[in-house]
């Protein structure tokens, strides 16, 4: 533990996937503590584990981090899900993968080193292709996944498979899940989703061919529906937000 006189620092401080924050969504400064995890700027910066025994500082709230992505700019939800997805990597690789003796944390790198055979774990990051399908000029494919019990409707998305291109994730996810061929598929942006480690890579794609047969394992209804008479659609802050917004009326994809 850190002496009373060295300077606080700003924590992010995790009980799973939800983050203490004040009532004005401000992180807490803390005493650096040795087993916390330091950012690349230094000390002054630190995440670390709520753990279910610790009580919650009077003045203090744990809130689900989705829930933060509208209310932060874009750089401060980034660095929490950078600060999420490398105490989950930590959490997930105390042992060695290759010869199952208990790992240490480097010293000055982000890795899990096995003293026995030196293996290095470092973190992995999961990709995710997520496609926004136009037909035509005012049509727009939204899609409700099946694990979700409101009325929201979303975009085809799913991870890569080892061995496909990025286009090649579009073209299978969507004939998978809705039936369909698209085609004019280009790349429009990314964003880090921390649940649990996941980077959304965004694509625009273009109606070609097929009707639509669900994949009802993965998606409860789909269809095409008017830029002008669009269902429940996801948060502000989201990918798949910016990309309905950029189709429906041009806006920039990167915003901060």
């Amino acid at each position: 533990m850190s002496d009373q006189n060295s300077e606080l620092s700003l924590a992010y401080i995790f009980h799973h996937h939800q983050l203490l924050v004040d009532e004005n969504l401000q992180l807490p400064k803390v005493e650096k503590l040795a087993n916390d995890l330091s950012f690349n700027s230094g000390d002054q910066i630190i995440a670390r584990d709520l753990f279910i025994e610790d009580q919650i500082p009077a003045g203090y709230q744990l809130i689900p981090i989705r829930q933060l992505i509208s209310q932060w700019t874009k750089t401060e939800f980034e660095q929490a899900s950078r600060a999420l997805q490398l105490l989950e990597w930590r959490r997930n690789h105390k042992f060695c993968s290759h010869c199952g003796h208990e790992t240490e944390v480097h010293p000055t790198e982000y890795a899990m080193v096995c003293p026995a055979c030196r293996y290095h774990q470092y973190p992995r990051v999961q990709p995710c292709i997520i496609t926004v399908i136009t037909r035509g000029d005012d049509e727009i494919l939204l899609a409700k996944n099946a694990k979700n019990k409101g009325s929201m409707y979303g975009l085809i998305a799913g991870f890569v498979e080892v061995g496909e291109t990025l286009e090649e994730a579009v073209k299978r996810e969507t004939l998978e899940e809705v039936g369909l061929k698209v085609k004019n598929v280009t790349y429009l942006s990314s964003q880090p989703w921390p649940f649990p480690s996941n980077l959304m890579l965004a694509f625009k794609a273009e109606y070609e061919s097929g009707e639509i047969v669900l994949q009802e394992e993965e998606i409860s209804d789909a269809h095409f529906f008017k830029f002008n008479d669009l269902p429940e659609t996801p948060f502000s802050g989201s990918i798949a937000h910016a990309m309905i917004e950029h189709v429906i009326h041009n806006t920039p994809m990167h915003q901060e």
